[in-house]
């Protein structure tokens, strides 16, 4: 495996990735119902060239396994594709993000204890909780700080 940051984020990556961001979200996000994940898909296009630091995990043939986006210190998404999920990669990226950007704070669905364990695991505590997600749609979030050692 590979850790690329992307510059050139051309229409044919950005569709993969965004495929990548629905197959992850239907593995993962069991909490979200059909029609909120087709509407929140036609906004991660725009996310992903938007955020200003894109990262993707690359098999030896160059293929997205899995990708992060990172906004100073904060990480804004990281999704994995279902079938190499348990391997390390998001361990990777997010350690990469922590050593090459600085990454110490992240939300998350509370909903989703795959996702809070993972970064529990990594070194996060929640320091707080909200009802409601960004859209104000009744998804509680957890916001997530790297615990100094």
């Amino acid at each position: 495996m590979h850790i690329q940051e992307i510059e050139d984020r051309d229409s044919a990556l950005i569709n993969i990735l965004v495929d990548i961001w629905e197959q992850s979200t239907r593995a993962t996000h069991t909490f979200v119902p059909e029609p909120e994940i087709l509407r929140i898909k036609q906004y991660i296009p725009e996310a992903l060239r938007d955020v200003p630091e894109l990262i993707i995990a690359q098999d030896e043939l160059g293929n997205p396994l899995g990708f992060m986006g990172i906004d100073g210190t904060h990480l804004e998404m990281l999704f994995i594709d279902p079938q190499n999920r348990g391997r390390g990669i998001g361990k990777q990226l997010l350690e990469y993000g922590i050593k090459a950007h600085g990454v110490h704070d992240l939300t998350v669905n509370e909903q989703n204890p795959q996702a809070v364990g993972f970064y529990e695991h990594l070194g996060f505590v929640t320091y707080k909780r909200s009802d409601v997600d960004e859209y104000g749609d009744p998804f509680p979030i957890l916001y997530m700080r790297l615990e100094h050692e």
